[in-house]
């Protein structure tokens, strides 16, 4: 594996861990989205199961900033890229469990709400959709995933008004399920995932897409027509 690559994955009895690791942030480009859906593809052929995990501390920044505000243009394919990636995760024809190794926000956020059991490291993390707070719109694939898992009690504060939180808010506000030690929480979602590999794989694939094929379908059918109307914040 060079070592340009950002992406790492790894399969032990049918669960399969893809690392993201760019050495920084863990912010979304297009080469990092390619590297990505590389490794979904290979997951989805040899896993039974699939984690998602972050490097420690760092599981998402989101979005690359330099590359999204650098033009409309870069900023429409961007989005669409992320759209696609997070549709591409919730509708994932295997279980996903994310691995929430430190802050987690904008996209980062956005792909704890795509899995399907969600494990968060505790500490002074943030987790949220900071969006509207730095003048970016959150779009249908964002605002659709919130409505279906966070707490309708949080829904206006977490999307609308940016509020930004601690893992044990998190809990209770749906962005995560349970929380471990930071040195424990990729083994701790591990041992989660391993669980899962009892499931019926063909039974599981048919109700998940029973649950999610409709939201899927809406956010993919108006992505393009939606990301025409997006503006760069102003300076």
């Amino acid at each position: 594996m060079s070592s340009a690559q950002k992406v790492q994955f790894s399969l032990t009895d049918g669960v399969g861990v893809l690392t993201l690791d760019d050495g920084k942030a863990n912010a979304f480009n297009p080469e990092l989205f390619s590297e990505v859906n590389a490794t979904l593809d290979q997951a989805e052929k040899e896993a039974d199961v699939l984690v998602i995990a972050g490097r420690p501390g760092r599981f998402s920044a989101g979005f690359d900033l330099a590359n999204v505000t650098s033009s409309v243009d870069a900023a429409r394919a961007s989005m669409k890229l992320g759209g696609e990636l997070l549709m591409r995760v919730y509708g994932f024809p295997k279980p996903v469990v994310v691995a929430c190794t430190g802050h987690a926000v904008a996209l980062g956020a956005l792909l704890l709400l795509a899995g399907s059991h969600r494990v968060g490291a505790r500490g002074a993390f943030k987790i949220g959709l900071n969006e509207v707070s730095i003048g970016l719109m959150l779009p249908k694939f964002g605002t659709k995933l919130a409505q279906e898992r966070l707490s309708k009690r949080h829904l206006q504060r977490a999307v609308c008004l940016s509020t930004i939180y601690g893992p044990d808010e998190a809990v209770d506000v749906g962005f995560l399920d349970e929380l471990a030690e930071p040195e424990q929480v990729v083994s701790r979602a591990i041992e989660v995932a391993k669980g899962y590999t009892s499931l019926h794989a063909l039974a599981y694939n048919q109700t998940q897409a029973n649950l999610r094929k409709d939201l899927i379908k809406d956010v993919l059918a108006s992505i393009d027509e939606e990301l025409k109307g997006m503006e760069l914040p102003s300076p």
